[in-house]
């Protein structure tokens, strides 16, 4: 199946400028359910479709100078007016075993929690747990080690189920952490969306191209449908 990259902006035009402050909200876990619900306009032309497109916002805080980086089965279609679309490029990167990639990568990582007697294991969070029981002064001295440290882990065990792994340095893997938050999304007559994020930068090597295509495909990580799981790579 042909994948496709789009870049994504809301128009700019004073009728768009007027609603700014209510399709892209400033606050931020406001802005991404918001975002959610903007994008998925684009793809949803029939009631029983299902999220077949991964995303992430890109830019600056204002909303002229969002951008929307959007990877899906189908081109999007703006039925509304609302948006500015690029073309949308095909995604086919000529991929080969051992080549190396940068990459970027904003992921809410899980991990399933070992049980007994072939029992299927909760979803937790590897860096809430890792920080779990952690005394105030304790979590903000190794807060960051800690967070470094589940980061690397976490993207080596999905290269190893993907096709690819981290570049080895002397110092370690050639992974960094740039930020992590936490995010809760209110919801009508539900509860609030929770799930944790992690900004990744990193470098990899291709093991299995094919393998690793179709898991850029998939997406890495949690909370696909809130702006996670899109890997972007380039060459070095």
């Amino acid at each position: 199946m042909t994948l496709w990259l789009s870049r994504i902006r809301l128009r700019h035009a004073p009728d768009l400028a007027a609603l700014a402050g209510l399709l892209l909200p400033s606050e931020e876990n406001a802005r991404i359910a918001a975002a959610h619900r903007l994008l998925w306009s684009l793809f949803a032309d029939g009631p029983d479709r299902r999220r077949d497109f991964l995303w992430r916002e890109d830019g600056g805080s204002s909303w002229q100078r969002t951008t929307f980086l959007v990877l899906s089965g189908r081109k999007p279609e703006d039925r509304r007016g609302l948006f500015e679309i690029d073309e949308p490029k095909a995604f086919e990167p000529a991929l080969a075993p051992g080549q190396r990639l940068r990459f970027r990568l904003r992921a809410s990582p899980g991990a399933a929690e070992a049980r007994s007697h072939g029992q299927r294991g909760k979803r937790i969070d590897p860096l809430a747990r890792a920080l779990r029981g952690l005394g105030a002064e304790v979590r903000r001295e190794q807060r960051d080690t800690i967070t470094q440290r589940v980061g690397i882990e976490w993207v080596a065990r999905q290269g190893a189920a993907a096709g690819f792994r981290l570049v080895e340095a002397p110092h370690g893997p050639l992974l960094r952490v740039e930020t992590d938050r936490w995010h809760i999304l209110p919801r009508d007559g539900a509860k609030p969306v929770r799930f944790s994020s992690l900004d990744l930068e990193g470098e990899l090597v291709v093991e299995d191209p094919a393998h690793f295509l179709s898991a850029l495909g998939r997406g890495f990580g949690r909370a696909k449908a809130f702006g996670c799981g899109l890997m972007l790579i380039r060459r070095p």
